[in-house]
């Protein structure tokens, strides 16, 4: 039975009986209760939008690329099944998601099951999606989770993971939308009435490209990334939240508060309380902490800025150490909270790292006829993003040191010079008990 659903960004999406079915699915249902954006709401009160809402407009874009690709006649020497299976790829590309979204995939990768890509194949075997999957074909399942982690020979796999990816299109106008700001905007219909499919002059192969016509809606998606990472995701007091959890999920697993699998298939409030539940509970001393700070989250008793330097102001590359979750850093942490008098696991390092936030990789078609693409390996660039995508990532990327209760202050040399030392020297400082924040 196919369903149509009125949502506020794209006004009626309809879903087939294959995506009603999956729609009704425990798995998917979950989704509903991890938000977009994790804690953004903490700052941008509207930001309660949900992967759900996210995954049905993926889904919905999805097939309207289809069918403009369809009416041009580009699909022709496309598969069927190939076509087919697109706009469900799109629908379940979150099916994996952690509770709050992106925040947890920041910790070390041996402390989470995976990223949601990676575990995405779990949730597909979930009784209601796997039949359902079955129903279109019996290798629709591994095709699915091949495009989800962009690993498809589907001449289409651009849609679904790529550089134009309908994921990006989606949420860029969603959050803007959600957040009340107007950085998200997307020329949507421009870049669809713009996609192609064209053939890799190095290797002969159909994928998703644009024409050259398509460029300026091409560069307004990228800028829009920008100034959303810079306005909204990486905004000081959304980071001081996600530095917070994750800060709660990394001392609860330590503490054996929680299996590092139980955040599978979690939602945002419940892993909350799950782990308040068991941090009262524990005899373990490290689990008053934790309830504190679960509760401290709760009421948005969030850290305070003590100190930031921008990126493109740092005069060597920053340490590797920074940019993860990771012991050393953490050792670093409790150091600078001893050097500024603060309680222990009070001071917090934040640098939030998206390599590949401008990634640029994609065939175009020019005018002429040409066909070259665009990106690192491939031709300059005719927007000239592929050059300045560093700049523009080294400013909307920022190194924070947030403290817990009183505001404090460092100078931003100070944080700058913390950011050239490498593993082995701050390993040194540590053990030779050098003042880390000394000007």
């Amino acid at each position: 039975m196919s369903i149509t659903i009125r949502d506020p960004l794209w006004d009626t999406i309809r879903l087939d009986d294959t995506a009603t079915s999956i729609v009704d699915s425990a798995a998917f249902q979950r989704l509903r209760y991890i938000r977009q954006l994790g804690l953004a709401h903490l700052v941008y009160p509207g930001a309660t939008h949900t992967r759900f809402d996210h995954a049905l407009g993926v889904y919905h874009l999805a097939r309207r690329a289809i069918a403009v690709l369809r009416e041009r006649g580009a699909l022709a020497p496309v598969a069927e099944a190939h076509c087919t299976v697109i706009p469900i790829a799109a629908l379940l590309h979150d099916i994996g998601h952690y509770p709050f979204s992106h925040a947890l995939e920041e910790l070390e990768s041996d402390r989470i099951p995976g990223d949601h890509e990676a575990v995405a194949g779990l949730f597909m075997r979930d009784s209601d999606v796997a039949a359902a999957l079955e129903r279109i074909g019996p290798d629709t399942a591994p095709a699915v989770e091949l495009l989800i982690q962009g690993r498809s020979s589907n001449p289409l796999q651009g849609l679904v993971s790529g550089s134009l990816d309908l994921d990006k299109i989606e949420y860029l106008k969603r959050d803007a939308r959600f957040c009340g700001v107007p950085y998200g905007e997307v020329d949507v219909d421009r870049l669809l009435h713009g996609l192609l499919l064209l053939t890799d002059p190095a290797t002969g192969r159909l994928e998703v490209g644009v024409h050259e016509k398509g460029v300026a809606a091409l560069e307004s998606l990228l800028f829009a990334k920008y100034q959303m990472f810079r306005n909204v995701y990486w905004h000081h007091a959304v980071r001081a939240a996600t530095v917070m959890y994750k800060r709660i999920v990394d001392d609860a697993l330590a503490a054996a508060l929680l299996d590092p699998n139980e955040l599978l298939g979690q939602t945002d409030e419940g892993v909350l309380y799950l782990i308040a539940e068991r941090a009262e509970h524990s005899p373990v001393p490290a689990a008053k902490r934790v309830g504190e700070l679960v509760a401290a989250l709760r009421a948005r008793r969030l850290p305070k800025r003590a100190g930031e330097v921008v990126a493109a102001e740092l005069a060597l590359p920053p340490a590797s150490w920074l940019g993860t979750d990771n012991p050393l850093k953490r050792r670093v942490e409790e150091r600078l909270a001893a050097e500024l008098g603060t309680s222990q696991g009070g001071v917090y390092l934040d640098f939030p790292e998206k390599s590949l936030m401008f990634a640029l990789d994609l065939l175009l078609l020019r005018r002429s006829g040409e066909v070259l693409r665009l990106g690192p390996g491939g031709q300059a660039g005719l927007i000239g993003l592929p050059r300045i995508a560093d700049e523009l990532y080294r400013s909307a990327r920022v190194l924070r040191l947030f403290t817990a209760g009183a505001r404090r202050s460092v100078p931003a040399a100070v944080l700058a010079r913390l950011a050239s030392f490498d593993a082995s020297e701050i390993e040194g400082a540590l053990a030779g008990q050098r003042a880390l924040l000394a000007g």
